[in-house]
């Protein structure tokens, strides 16, 4: 922990030696001796403390975990001991356990204090509800001072522990492909000639043709063989990018879930929506740590797509503290997707380069729909501002021919299912 250890005086008895000595001086002047000996009294306490020093820590801190791979929204109990390994007196001793940046306490308090003589224990223990993530403990932060509170030591105890949540994909939302419109359900059609359905082209035979495919009319009439070519219809390849930049971490109230978890939440669904219609579906994000896992299919492709959305570090619970760079970000998603994939893109929209992402995508050839959760519900001026903001934004793409789900209440299915309909219309 940065800054740890360090000494330092308190303070507290700032000011209790000038009084005393006026305490003493008023008694000497009125001849009130039980002044005199208040004053010094006091004056010696001051003394004592003055010549203390904070004591020597030397703990161990264990910490215990009722599970360390919980549910979403599951208890976790943590269950603390420190021990007094020194051979003096703590006589003041105060302990700030390292809860995860990323969970709530839910109950109880990570803070203790006590005092505790050498080869002792204290214990405490608190709560915490789990979340999406890998969370890592921080070290304990200890308070020891001397016995007359003038004079303090902070240490930080080591002890690593983590928990582990992995929750299960969402249930499927189905995001159609820009090219649903063909009314092809889980393949898309592309401009080959191949094995297909629809007619392609006629080209001239050439040796090992399938003969069902040989134009035989044309033959009778010129003479010359033929093969008739469909347009080939595979797969499509979609990448489904979470925006988890900090300018996504954003969210109607402070104990709310920011936009960047409900956009998780968001590609989880898309991809399986995807992933049963026979799409190759691949996952990223826009995020200082680079994420990215290639589209293709499969069971190991879904578990590691599931593991990705839980832990990967680019989608952590909390903001990231690294800067962004955009421009190189955005280059380097763009060669690294398949030509002709197409984006489903997880975004507040909170400012105007998620915008400006979402139409370079598009322009450059991956046609682009915008999954958006809109964090920005509340009716203070600054919410209502920032509504407004945003709209404007989901309106910019909607002219540029790029679609918006606009999820705000309700399920991600449900309004995917609402946004269809009205897409069809």
């Amino acid at each position: 922990m940065a800054g740890l250890p360090f000494t330092r005086r308190t303070g507290h008895w700032t000011g209790v030696n000038a009084a005393a000595l006026v305490v003493a001086g008023a008694g000497v002047l009125l001849g009130r001796s039980g002044l005199v000996l208040a004053g010094c009294v006091a004056v010696g306490l001051v003394a004592y403390a003055s010549a203390g020093t904070p004591p020597a820590v030397s703990l161990r801190v264990e910490r215990t975990l009722s599970t360390t791979r919980p549910d979403r929204d599951e208890d976790v109990e943590v269950r603390v001991a420190v021990t007094n390994e020194g051979e003096s007196l703590l006589p003041d001793l105060r302990v700030v356990d390292g809860v995860p940046t990323g969970l709530a306490v839910e109950e109880g308090s990570p803070r203790h204090g006590t005092a505790l003589r050498p080869g002792k224990t204290a214990r405490f223990s608190y709560t915490l509800r789990a979340e999406r993530g890998v969370h890592r403990f921080d070290p304990a932060t200890v308070v020891a001072r001397d016995s007359s509170g003038a004079s303090e030591r902070r240490v930080a105890v080591r002890c690593d522990d983590e928990v582990r949540c992995v929750p299960p994909l969402p249930d499927p939302a189905g995001v159609p492909l820009r090219a649903a419109a063909t009314g092809i359900t889980g393949e898309t059609a592309v401009a080959e000639g191949g094995p297909g359905s629809a007619f392609y082209a006629v080209r001239e035979y050439r040796r090992g043709d399938p003969l069902n495919r040989i134009d035989w009319n044309r033959a009778a009439r010129t003479g010359r063989l033929s093969t008739v070519e469909f347009q080939r219809e595979r797969s499509a390849s979609v990448a489904v990018v979470v925006d988890a930049r900090a300018e996504a971490y954003v969210a109607p109230a402070a104990d709310d879930r920011t936009a960047v978890e409900r956009c998780v939440e968001a590609a989880g669904a898309v991809f399986e929506g995807r992933r049963l219609a026979g799409d190759r579906v691949g996952l990223a994000a826009l995020a200082p740590e680079e994420c990215w896992l290639a589209p293709t299919t499969g069971e190991d492709h879904r578990l590691r797509a599931r593991e990705l959305l839980a832990t990967h570090p680019a989608l952590a619970p909390t903001a990231p503290e690294e800067p962004y760079f955009g421009t190189i970000r955005l280059s380097k998603l763009r060669r690294r997707l398949p030509a002709g994939a197409q984006v489903v893109f997880c975004s507040p929209l909170a400012d105007d380069y998620a915008v400006r992402v979402a139409r370079r995508l598009d322009a450059a050839g991956n046609r682009v729909t915008v999954v958006s959760p809109d964090p920005t519900t509340g009716g203070t001026p600054g919410r209502r501002l920032a509504r407004v903001e945003r709209s404007l934004r989901c309106s910019t793409l909607r002219e540029s021919g790029i679609p918006v789900v606009d999820w705000r209440d309700g399920s991600l299915q449900s309004t995917v299912a609402n946004a269809v309909r009205r897409w069809s219309r």
